[in-house]
């Protein structure tokens, strides 16, 4: 089996713009993938996201904003240890393109970067099969909350 890219295509009911916001801002990154999110969306800019419990002893994952051009593409790499900056070898490389399609927006998600990481084959499937259950149990939740915030509501 080859661990190298995951790739998914929806088609989100909201302006480029507003899926732009959506998978870009932290404030709205909380909305439907990490439960906290502290980075500038800026090229360059690094920061944290996290899962689950937040004690002081909570697991963050570092993150850093790759590029991000609105409203057509934002990308990051993310998964690299705390203190190093990321690079390929090091991290995990996701893309989001973003495209006018049907009155709506057509997303391209990408991660790739797994053979990448000199991860041994058993890492390698492992952290794989990770990412595609955690994008497959997170991405449907963007077009449902990208939705509201077109339609003007938050929550």
């Amino acid at each position: 089996m080859e661990f190298g890219t995951i790739e998914r295509e929806i088609h989100v009911d909201a302006a480029p713009e507003v899926v732009f916001d959506v998978v870009s801002s932290p404030e709205h990154l909380r909305e439907w993938w990490p439960d906290e999110a502290e980075y500038p969306a800026v090229p360059g800019g690094a920061g944290r996201i996290g899962f689950g419990d937040f004690s002081p002893d909570g697991t963050w994952v570092q993150f850093a904003v790759v590029d991000a051009v609105p409203p057509r593409l934002f990308s990051f790499r993310w998964t690299h240890d705390e203190g190093q900056r990321a690079v390929p070898g090091n991290s995990l490389l996701v893309v989001f393109e973003l495209e006018p399609a049907d009155g709506g927006t057509r997303l391209r998600m990408t991660e790739s970067g797994f053979r990448e990481r000199g991860w041994d084959e058993a890492k390698a499937a492992a952290e794989y099969a990770d990412h595609v259950t955690g994008w497959d149990f997170y991405l449907p939740r963007l077009p449902v909350y990208a939705a509201r915030v077109g339609a003007g509501a938050r929550r």
